[in-house]
């Protein structure tokens, strides 16, 4: 039997295939390993619950939970947005923001699709989940040596930057700020900022960016501290912060001179067989002159809009890469040693590793997970919830609040047969 999916995507059922995709390739002690399975471009096998050590039952009832707990926010996220981000200062929506749908999840476990509710196929705004994808970006510069170490600074590697709106008609004035140029690490606090700072939300940048403040982002209550409070010590204090993830994207486009999107899709999404409908968006106004074309420099977020669109199978395969540690089909796409910075706890901030791998230290993040599981989190919420210990991704988006996120760890956690 097998299913056919919009956008030319198939789950085709086990019984459908002949064998199974893994073969033997070689042996260890007399005995034949198996190669994972890795999921085709287009089409992606499907296996039984039972098929693969779990409860059906219980997997019904973790998935049920996740649907009872769908977010209590509007649909509409425009309207979302002006009841919550968009009343801070400076807080009017500037990247685009399209309605969302419901419920909805894709569960894989040993590399196969055990389960699915919702729409999968549903291109929507993933909030932070795209700053998973923006440290993946620069974990590729690093990788290719475009980055030399992730201990120095950012300011070397940063030009001025002439600003441009996307019609090309003139130039932007950034307020409050600079007028055309943008020089974003010329303070004598930001020139002291590493790639290690800003990766782990522990730079304290300062300034303005495509209009926002990194005050206004989250503000204090005492109003007489938003500009005029003392610098902390880069790495001493985490604050969450999308201004400043707005100003490692722009570094990022510096390193690469390519828009972000497209060293994305050419190293990462092509090579693990994501389809060809999740986008990447910045600003109206985020819009630069590179080379002698336009180029825009896009979001880490939804916070004013924009941000990554994408569907639950695309972040699935993305989670079963980070689960693999970068290794897809045999393939290195992302470094052993960026995962491992990924995944390294920052001092700080102690389930926070690099944005946005949220890590479980002490089990804190997630009491029902064991401590190596880790999480890609956006708000709404949106998870990737990628447990190596029981070999489980899990995509879950639209579900109300963390502690829900909990509830439906233990729920699919409780689904898994007992280790033999």
């Amino acid at each position: 039997m097998t299913a056919v999916m919009s956008f030319g995507f198939r789950v085709v059922s086990v019984t459908a295939l002949v064998g199974g995709m893994a073969g033997p390739v070689g042996a260890q002690k007399g005995r034949t390993v198996a190669a994972p399975y890795v999921p085709p471009a287009g089409v992606w096998e499907r296996r039984s619950p039972s098929a693969m050590g779990m409860d059906s039952v219980k997997l019904a009832v973790a998935i049920a939970y996740a649907i009872e707990k769908e977010s209590k926010t509007p649909r509409d996220l425009e309207l979302n947005h002006y009841q919550t981000f968009g009343r801070e200062p400076f807080g009017a929506a500037i990247g685009p923001l399209a309605p969302r749908g419901g419920a909805t999840g894709v569960i894989v476990r040993k590399g196969y699709v055990v389960a699915t509710w919702g729409d999968p196929n549903a291109v929507e705004i993933a909030n932070s989940v795209t700053k998973s994808f923006l440290s993946t970006v620069v974990g590729l510069a690093f990788d290719a040596g475009r980055i030399h170490s992730v201990d120095d600074t950012v300011s070397q590697v940063m030009p001025p930057i002439l600003r441009a709106y996307p019609n090309g008609t003139g130039l932007g004035a950034d307020w409050p700020g600079d007028a055309k140029w943008l020089r974003p690490f010329d303070s004598l606090h930001n020139k002291r900022l590493t790639w290690d700072h800003l990766l782990r939300q522990v730079s304290d940048w300062e300034g303005t960016l495509w209009g926002k403040p990194e005050w206004a982002d989250r503000p204090s209550p005492q109003v007489n501290t938003w500009t005029t409070r003392t610098r902390v010590e880069p790495g001493s204090v985490y604050e969450y912060n999308d201004t400043r993830v707005n100003a490692l994207a722009l570094a990022a486009l510096q390193v690469w001179r390519e828009p972000l999107p497209e060293i994305l899709r050419t190293r990462i999404m092509e090579p693990i067989g994501a389809s060809n409908t999740w986008r990447w968006y910045g600003y109206d106004n985020s819009w630069i002159v590179l080379d002698g074309k336009l180029v825009q420099s896009v979001s880490g977020g939804g916070h004013w809009g924009g941000g990554m669109m994408i569907n639950a199978w695309d972040m699935a395969r993305f989670g079963l890469l980070t689960q693999r540690r970068g290794v897809w089909g045999g393939k290195q796409l992302l470094s052993e040693a960026w995962v491992a910075k990924s995944l390294t706890p920052t001092p700080a901030q102690p389930t926070y590793g690099y944005m946005n791998w949220f890590v479980n230290t002490d089990r804190q993040f997630i009491p029902a997970a064991p401590p190596q599981a880790f999480v890609h989190v956006g708000a709404g919420n949106n998870i990737i919830y990628v447990d190596p210990v029981n070999d489980v991704v899990a995509v879950v988006r639209w579900i109300d609040t963390n502690a829900s996120v909990n509830g439906f760890v233990e729920r699919l956690l409780g689904s898994l047969a007992p280790a033999k």
